[in-house]
């Protein structure tokens, strides 16, 4: 598409391609970002594993500059130092939501069809903090954390991510049976913000119950509020439900910035060898321009995609095709 029809305002974007089939990954999504219209500036930043050997760390300061500087950021993928780049970004950023979007296509090895719901996780609290566990005499002791700042912030934020996306429901996810001063006091608030929210239903379930239905009635969900922990498993959980890892994206959302990742490692054992599926990486790039306002060029990245997949003739290993990380690209590109 000519970049002549391509609207006034240009975004930055920071890129970060990391490791392994990262950068094969980012390729393949920035080549189809390019045909749409939308103008982008893409500002290269270098993080992970080849980073730390060649720098002596992993994420350096200008990378951190560049993120906080531009409109939103892609992140390909990191090795061994992934949590050293992803958390350090996440609390410089503020980015205190995570975003996990579950959904079922074609020709992805989903256990389930009609599957289309949103998993919204604290990202800053909970039992994932630094510096809060100790050793003991006998063990081991690790804090959870649970503020009402934090948790009305990620509740209010679920309850307006259902309202601008025309979902009816959300549920909040807990263990208040027996965690029952700080999951008590999540599930408080996520009653008190929900007043806010006539027009949208309501629900909560203990965790393990919620891991159940996950397997047995998901399409029963819309959008899922939960704490850190709870939601970090349960978003791999819900992966499984569609096909695995390879085909989610997330988003990472703050006060002061945006990040975009699929949720896919560096894939070490087959990374240069262009057999990387670009899915995930693409539907991270469709989280962004959500993010950015640039709803009509989001449907047509994803109704290019739901093409490809449901034409089925254009697909990489990991779905039972041949087809290179480029490939699919092309022809994402050619059902554009």
């Amino acid at each position: 598409m000519s970049t002549s029809n391509k609207k006034d305002n240009k975004y930055q974007i920071a890129v970060i391609p990391g490791d392994g089939i990262g950068k094969e990954v980012m390729e393949a999504t920035i080549s189809v970002l390019d045909e749409l219209d939308v103008d982008f500036d893409y500002i290269y930043g270098i993080a992970g594993d080849e980073c730390n050997e060649e720098h002596g760390t992993p994420l350096p300061q200008e990378t951190i500059d560049i993120v906080r500087d531009s409109d939103a950021c892609l992140f390909g993928a990191a090795g061994e130092t992934a949590a050293d780049v992803i958390v350090k970004i996440r609390q410089e950023m503020k980015m205190f939501a995570n975003l996990r979007p579950v959904k079922s296509y074609p020709n992805t090895k989903s256990l389930f069809e009609n599957v289309d719901f949103m998993i919204v996780r604290e990202n800053t609290e909970g039992l994932y903090i630094a510096d809060q566990e100790e050793e003991t005499e006998d063990g081991a002791i690790a804090k959870r954390v649970i503020t009402r700042e934090a948790e009305e912030r990620i509740i209010d934020y679920a309850f307006q991510y259902a309202k601008d996306n025309n979902r009816t429901k959300v549920t909040a996810v807990h263990k208040a049976n027996v965690l029952k001063k700080t999951d008590g006091l999540f599930k408080k608030i996520f009653y008190e913000v929900g007043e806010k929210y006539p027009d949208i239903d309501t629900e909560d379930f203990y965790v393990d119950a919620t891991a159940m239905y996950l397997v047995t009635q998901p399409q029963e969900f819309q959008v899922v509020v939960t704490t850190n922990l709870f939601g970090d498993i349960l978003s791999d959980e819900g992966a499984g439900l569609v096909g695995g890892l390879g085909l989610i994206p997330s988003a990472n959302i703050g006060a002061d910035g945006a990040l975009f990742e699929p949720v896919h490692g560096s894939a070490p054992d087959i990374a240069g060898q262009q057999k990387a599926n670009p899915i995930a990486m693409m539907l991270s790039a469709i989280m962004m321009l959500r993010y950015l306002g640039e709803n009509d060029a989001a449907d047509k990245f994803d109704a290019a995609i739901l093409k490809v997949l449901s034409e089925g003739k254009t697909l990489t290993g990991d779905l039972g095709g041949s087809a290179t990380t480029m490939e699919v690209a092309q022809a994402v590109k050619n059902a554009l």
